[in-house]
């Protein structure tokens, strides 16, 4: 590792360090080139680092979790046992690259907002546990940018895309989530947010606990709204209108475990899910076929496997033309 990285990195976490030495080193973790010498870095301070020092992330739960995940992913669970310290190892890193902006053997920066962000390009799904052991799932083409203000008392994240959470419970700090349209205010409870900019409506679905549908800068509600669960918001963008409904929750949040599930769906709106999904670009040649409508589910098929599905249950047909997929009336 370079000295000019060290320098960042010790003066970014000493305990009297200021908010640009701080910010310089949190910018570190976004530079691709670095992650190397970075997790070089993080492996060496793992040796004196102690957890218990620092009582407020739960690192008990976030373990389990990486934990539990590897387990299943490899479904076998020697693996765990096999691998463990190096598990474990990789574990400490993970959380430790996570909360080197938060604190690091030393002490927290209780005077400024503490900022992480994350995005998930297109084709992709990512998972992230925050400090206060939030867990969020963000879905592709998304955007999530979480602060903790200690003065305000007040954990916020602003989304852009959509992203599935499972919110730590904390009733002395709320939890608040931004859209561009109308914020999301709860305690401890699992729910979904689909916000995409190219959207016409913002969707909320409550799956547990519960949820306060509160106004934003962009729009202005007359009163809170309390959700319960299998409830859904829906807020049409063009009449800035609010409906309610009760729904199926499994529809809604199944693509972070890796399915989806569409009834009724436009072939616009299934379009869209599509080249989020896959990462891919499809085009129509007669805009007519946008009002076909499409139920089905994804697991683990191909975009090429969608494609014919479609094909022998609607009108259409589509074609591989250089870099994007054309779909075509039969």
């Amino acid at each position: 590792m370079s000295n000019r990285i060290k320098q960042i990195l010790t003066k970014g976490k000493a305990g009297k360090a200021g908010e640009p030495e701080h910010r310089k080193m949190l910018s570190l973790f976004y530079d691709e080139s670095r992650e190397f010498d970075l997790k070089n870095y993080l492996l060496e301070e793992l040796e004196h680092f102690n957890f218990s020092d620092y009582p407020d992330p739960d690192t008990d739960r976030i373990l389990s979790s990486i934990l539990s995940t590897i387990a299943k992913g490899d479904g076998r669970k020697f693996f765990v046992k096999r691998h463990l310290k190096k598990v474990i190892q990789i574990a400490a890193i993970l959380i430790l690259g996570l909360f080197f902006g938060f604190f690091v053997k030393g002490k927290i920066l209780k005077s400024d907002p503490v900022y992480y962000s994350a995005t998930t390009p297109r084709g992709s799904i990512s998972e992230m546990i925050l400090p206060d052991s939030t867990r969020i799932f963000l879905n592709a083409d998304s955007k999530v940018t979480y602060s903790t203000d200690r003065r305000k008392g007040l954990r916020e994240v602003s989304l852009e895309g959509e992203a599935w959470f499972d919110v730590a419970n904390n009733s002395k700090i709320p939890f608040v989530v931004h859209t561009n349209y109308y914020d999301v205010q709860v305690t401890g409870t699992k729910f979904n947010i689909k916000a995409y900019d190219s959207e016409s409506d913002v969707i909320t679905t409550l799956e547990e606990g519960e949820i306060i549908i509160a106004s934003a800068v962009k729009f202005k509600i007359a009163r809170d709204i309390i959700i319960k669960p299998g409830e859904q918001v829906i807020f049409h963008k063009d009449s800035k209108q609010l409906d309610i409904k009760t729904v199926n929750t499994d529809q809604y949040t199944s693509w972070k475990d890796g399915k989806l599930i569409f009834v009724n769906m436009s072939l616009k709106d299934l379009i869209s899910l599509l080249e989020r999904k896959y990462g891919v670009d499809i085009r129509i040649q007669d805009t007519s076929l946008l009002n076909l409508h499409f139920d089905g589910t994804i697991r683990n098929e191909s975009i090429i496997d969608i494609l014919e599905v479609m094909k022998n249950a609607l009108p259409v047909d589509y074609s591989i033309v250089g870099q994007h997929i054309e779909i075509k009336q039969k």
